[in-house]
């Protein structure tokens, strides 16, 4: 909104068509393709928000006064509404449980991924945290409220002495904006497209998310209907009844794993179900779930139970019933496991990253150790 502010509706559709058209052919093309796009998006929109956050800072130091007016009063309109807040917020933390998909490819990944996983949501919370801090120091919250791009507004505030910076530092962030959520789409087409191919192969989803492209070898129709799916729910809805939307049907799949160890672990021996803390963990997963379901309006929450409805009965029709066992065979064979952890390892930020590790160890002088690759025991993989 801070390169077209006046974009008239007709347009505003053709950019989304050009958007998601963009999404599905990079996952169309391969999962190679789409993960070096992926990892391009994630090192390109760091910088702005690096950017953003340095001469926000600078500000702020500059412009104590201004600063501490900026804050006061700290909530403006109390906190009646928390838990709409906390909706979108947890909205922009989400995805971190996608992680987990390709787990049975991973070195010990009962340690691997926790870390992981923490390391990540501790650099993303860093990262939120200064940038909105900068946002509301820099900018006055009654102006933020009807700003259409916020950052890019705020940069131009901060560089307001000069009015070409102000400009060219609002395209950046600006540009950074709309890299940060192409990155963030990218990586959730990624995931979903997958699992829905995972869980065809399984016998639990229309068996048409399971048909392969010939030539390149992806689910490219469950990329493709993932893609129709969302552009018309783009087109319908809002951004905050399809967040909210979203966090309904999240929340319920939280709800549904963390009451799941419950039961697990009465029937299991195995550890993986027996977590650190007993069963405080999956006990505040259902309470924190059924509390983001609360705050769903009831126009909301009746829109997910639509949705989940409609899904049903196409379930029921479409689904194989049965696993299709040359496909999760293939899936799930030594080599094709191999394969897969081989090119992961040859994408852009991963190959970066090893050569990074394998720097400190000769500088520092330690030793990697080898440890045998877990075997595959469940279909959740694409090759």
């Amino acid at each position: 909104m801070f390169f077209a502010p006046n974009l008239e509706s007709p347009y505003q559709i053709v950019v989304k068509v050009l958007f998601v058209f963009f999404l599905a052919v990079t996952n169309i093309i391969g999962i190679r393709a789409a993960g070096r796009a992926n990892d391009i998006l994630t090192v390109t929109k760091l910088a702005p928000l690096i950017f953003f956050s340095g001469i926000g800072l600078l500000y702020m130091i500059l412009h104590p006064a201004v600063a501490a007016s900026n804050f006061s009063p700290f909530s403006p309109h109390g906190f009646s509404n928390f838990g709409v807040a906390l909706i979108l917020i947890f909205w922009a933390y989400a995805g971190f449980e996608i992680s987990t998909i390709p787990a049975d490819e991973i070195k010990e990944p009962s340690k691997t991924i926790p870390r992981a996983i923490i390391l990540g949501i501790s650099i993303v919370t860093i990262f939120y945290l200064t940038t909105n801090i900068v946002l509301f120091g820099v900018r006055p919250w009654a102006q933020l409220a009807s700003d259409t791009a916020p950052l890019a507004s705020a940069t131009a505030t901060v560089l307001s002495a000069n009015s070409t910076f102000a400009l060219i530092g609002g395209i950046i962030v600006g540009a950074g904006a709309l890299v940060s959520v192409s990155g963030s789409d990218e990586s959730g087409m990624i995931g979903t497209s997958r699992l829905g191919y995972a869980l065809a192969v399984d016998g639990l989803f229309p068996h048409v998310f399971a048909r392969v492209h010939p030539k390149f070898k992806t689910p490219y129709l469950a990329i493709t209907i993932q893609a129709i799916t969302a552009l018309v729910a783009a087109i319908v809805g809002n951004l905050t009844m399809l967040i909210a939307t979203s966090v309904f049907f999240m929340a319920i799949a939280y709800v549904a794993t963390s009451a799941s160890i419950f039961s697990l672990r009465k029937k299991s021996i195995k550890p993986q179900f027996h977590l650190k803390g007993g069963l405080l963990i999956p006990s505040l997963g259902v309470i924190f779930s059924l509390y983001l379901i609360s705050q769903c309006t009831i126009g909301q929450i009746t829109t997910g139970i639509i949705l989940l409805f409609v899904g049903i009965p196409i379930y029921l029709k479409y689904s194989p019933k049965k696993e299709m066992t040359e496909l999760k065979k293939a899936l799930l064979s030594r080599d094709s496991i191999l394969k897969r952890a081989s090119r992961q390892e040859q994408r852009f930020l991963a190959h970066l990253l090893r050569n990074v590790k394998r720097g400190y160890r000769k500088i520092t002088g330690k030793k990697q150790t080898r440890k045998s690759r877990p075997r595959a025991v469940n279909c959740t993989h694409i090759p």
